[in-house]
């Protein structure tokens, strides 16, 4: 057994014993980790039993088991979907909504523990993202955002910290040509963002004006998720919508202090042209014909 393999599975028990994978009582709340997930899938808005045991990675026999446990608690009730009797609906009991709300209160408070413990929270937070992304990568999906909504702000906040700390003169987004959020809705554009397990690791916006020509503006991808390739993905979710829109043409602008930008562009059949517009910060500017 090699050392890297010892590591991993040092880690795999130390994780199992912290979240009390192994505890007949989990959080102290009477019942085992699988029905307290399978409620707290339920409490955060997956009521279709289907999709509670996808997300879960539950066989059948293993989730309708769990199921009537928490069914004979009082914790839930089940039905038939109004849509289609084959499939069942779950919903929370007051009783259910009551011990959701304490297993979310200690789950946050054992979180809040684990920080508190470390002289280097961040570094914890840093290693536990890259780790959650590599091990959940096949489950992260490209969805429509709002430009304005919490999960997009954050990931553009992010961007603009990182163009600050790689840009020799740093980076005010009061001095580049910001797009304006309708310009990356439909009908005009898009806006879009990567999500791991609902929280944003990710995003690109297609800013549209209505006329064939239109620009790729804020791509960003965490560092945790860098090298998974998420901003080809992105990429050609916002190249997909713009074929939907009616453009034909898109351009973008970066810096070559991010090389790996201008590397992605010109794999993808981006090519590069003249200045277009007069923001201080790109040097660098592409085309591609759709």
């Amino acid at each position: 057994m090699t050392q890297d393999i010892q590591r991993i599975r040092r880690f795999n028990r130390a994780v199992t014993s912290e979240v009390g994978a192994l505890d007949t009582s989990f959080l102290g709340l009477g019942r085992p980790l699988g029905s307290a997930r399978v409620l707290n899938a339920i409490g955060n808005g997956l009521q279709e039993v289907r999709d509670v045991r996808d997300y879960l990675g539950l066989d059948s026999g293993l989730m309708s088991r769990l199921l009537r446990g928490l069914e004979s608690e009082g914790m839930i009730t089940t039905e038939p979907s109004p849509d289609d009797s084959r499939r069942r609906i779950a919903h929370l009991t007051d009783a259910g909504r009551t011990a959701f709300a304490e297993y979310e209160r200690l789950s946050d408070d054992r979180a809040e523990a684990i920080l508190a413990r470390h002289p280097r929270p961040q570094a914890i937070l840093d290693a536990m993202d890259l780790i959650a992304t590599a091990l959940g990568q096949d489950r992260i999906g490209i969805t429509e955002a709002d430009p304005r909504s919490p999960e997009a702000i954050h990931c553009l906040t992010q961007y603009y910290q990182e163009l600050e700390r790689r840009f020799e003169t740093g980076f005010d987004v009061n001095l580049s040509r910001d797009p304006d959020a309708a310009d990356m809705i439909r009908p005009r554009g898009v806006f879009l963002l990567a999500m791991s397990d609902g929280l944003p690791i990710g995003c690109v916006g297609l800013k549209g004006s209505g006329a064939p020509v239109a620009e790729i503006k804020r791509l960003w991808v965490s560092p945790a998720a860098r090298g998974l390739q998420l901003a080809s993905r992105l990429m050609t979710g916002a190249e997909d919508t713009a074929r939907d829109l009616g453009i034909s043409t898109l351009r973008l602008d970066t810096n070559s202090a991010l090389p790996e930008a201008a590397a992605l562009y010109r794999k993808t059949g981006w090519t590069e042209i003249d200045r277009f517009n007069d923001d201080p910060y790109p040097d660098m500017f592409f085309e591609k014909r759709l």
